[in-house]
């Protein structure tokens, strides 16, 4: 089930990001953004959601938002005992509904280079890559997918 986070989920999902992006810190040398977020804001303006499961126990996370014209993708992460479940999918598509709700037309996101699961993962959910750049001191790979 995916709800809208509360204030009381703030320390199960920044351990769902460290725990989840942990093993990228030494390739990027140091935490990817996604480790160091503010949670607590972004709970408390509605912007996170958490997928739970049976006792109430956070599995996985998104972050996202109305940003112009399209939903911003900011995170996604999946406690790493719960990956190969379909939690990450299911968030992406929660978000991907949420978006067409709004009337938006399109879901954008980047990830990091160093990152390279997410890079074949996003293409086969329909995202397309359109860009990489240096920002924020990281080499990001920018993705989005237009909804029909």
């Amino acid at each position: 089930m995916i709800r809208k986070a509360v204030i009381d989920d703030e320390a199960a999902v920044r351990e769902c990001a460290e725990s989840a992006y942990f093993r990228y810190v030494a390739s990027i040398g140091r935490k990817p953004a996604p480790m160091v977020a503010d949670f607590t804001s972004q709970i408390a303006s509605g912007q996170v959601y958490v997928a739970i499961d049976g006792n109430d126990k956070v599995q996985g996370f998104i972050v996202f938002f109305p940003l112009a014209d399209h939903m911003f993708l900011e995170n996604v992460a999946v406690l790493p005992a719960a990956s190969g479940r379909g939690i990450g999918k299911s968030l992406i598509k929660f978000c991907e509904a949420e978006a067409r709700r709004l009337g938006l037309r399109a879901v954008h996101l980047y990830t990091n280079e160093k990152m390279t699961d997410n890079l074949s993962i996003y293409p086969r959910l329909g995202y397309a890559e359109v860009g990489r750049r240096a920002e924020d001191g990281f080499n990001r790979v920018f993705f989005e997918k237009h909804l029909g």
